[in-house]
C-alpha cells in the first residue's frame, strides 16, 4: 500500500468526508475516491465499515 494510500485511510478512518481528505492532502477528490477504491480492493471490501475494520485487523491504522 502506497503512503499516499495509507493517509487517505487513515484520514477516512478518523470520519472525514472524501471532500475533507481532498482539502487535507491538497488533491482532487476525484483522486481521493480513486485511492480509496485502490485501498477497497487491496482490502477487498466494499464498504466504509468493512474497509476501517480491515485496516483496523491489519495493523493498517494506529
Amino acid at each position: 500500500m502506497t503512503a499516499r494510500e495509507l493517509q487517505v485511510l487513515s484520514l477516512l478512518a478518523l470520519g472525514h468526508t472524501n471532500q475533507e481528505v481532498a482539502r487535507r492532502l491538497y488533491v482532487s477528490v476525484r483522486t481521493v475516491e480513486t485511492h480509496r477504491a485502490r485501498v477497497r480492493d487491496k482490502l477487498g471490501t466494499e464498504t466504509r465499515a468493512e474497509l476501517i475494520a480491515a485496516a483496523r485487523e491489519r495493523g493498517l491504522l494506529g
